[in-house]
């Protein structure tokens, strides 16, 4: 975080369509890094665009979704 919010204002903040990453104020008013990983939708976008590669993406293990409607009948 260093490095990515010093440069670039922390892009992971901005790119990530669901939200998932955040910087927030600790108790000491100093920045935090905060991962929301219970909004991510799995796109990949943080592992593609992290300037710094900080990002290491991989499928979750329980990967299975269930979308309503969606049964695989046409």
């Amino acid at each position: 975080m260093r490095v990515n919010l010093q440069l670039y204002d922390e892009p992971a903040q901005r790119y990530c369509p669901a939200g998932v990453y955040e910087i927030v104020q600790d108790e000491k008013g100093q920045p935090k890094f905060q991962i929301n990983a219970q909004n991510c939708v799995h796109c990949k976008t943080c592992d593609i665009k992290d300037p710094a590669q900080n990002i290491n993406w991989t499928v979750p293990k329980a990967a299975a979704a269930n979308y309503s409607g969606c049964d695989g009948d046409a």
